[in-house]
C-alpha cells in the first residue's frame, strides 16, 4: 500500500511521535510512503533548531534521520514554515532573516505537493491537527 502522512502538529506532541512510529512500521511492512509533508505546527519538527530537553526524545532529529535515511520525500508547507520561522537558505534571503534553521533532507514547498501526494497515494493518514 502507498501512504501519504500529513502531520499537523508540533515534534514534542505526542502525535509526531505516533506519526513517526507509523511511519517506521509501514516500510517494515512492505509498504511505501510516497511524500510526508508537514503542515501547520508540523513544520517544527523539521527545524534544527528545536533543542529537546536531555530526559525526552529529539523527535525533531528523528524525523530527519528518519527522512534521510530511507530517502523519503520530506515536504515542509512554505506558508506555515514561514509564518512560524522556519526558513530554508533562500527564503531566509528572500526576506532578509539571520537564521536559517531548515536544512536537508526537507524541502519547502506548496500544498500542491500534499494534493500531488493525495493523487499518488492509496491513503492519506493525517496527525495532529486543530
Amino acid at each position: 500500500m502507498k501512504f501519504a502522512i500529513a502531520l499537523y502538529s508540533a515534534a514534542h506532541a505526542p502525535s509526531s511521535r505516533r506519526a513517526l512510529r507509523f511511519a517506521e512500521a509501514a516500510l517494515a511492512g512492505g509498504h511505501e510512503i510516497v511524500r510526508l509533508f508537514f503542515y501547520q505546527d508540523g513544520v517544527h519538527s523539521a527545524s534544527s533548531n528545536c533543542v529537546t530537553p536531555q530526559d525526552e526524545l529529539d523527535l525533531a532529529q528523528q524525523w530527519a534521520a528518519f527522512v534521510s535515511s530511507n530517502q523519503l520525500d520530506g515536504v515542509v508547507c512554505i506558508a506555515a514554515a514561514l509564518r512560524r520561522g522556519v526558513l530554508n537558505e533562500e527564503e531566509a534571503a528572500r526576506y532578509q532573516r539571520p537564521a536559517i534553521n531548515l536544512h536537508a533532507p526537507w524541502e519547502l514547498s506548496g500544498l500542491g505537493q500534499l494534493h500531488d501526494a493525495i493523487q499518488t497515494a492509496d491513503r492519506l493518514i493525517c496527525f495532529g491537527g486543530p
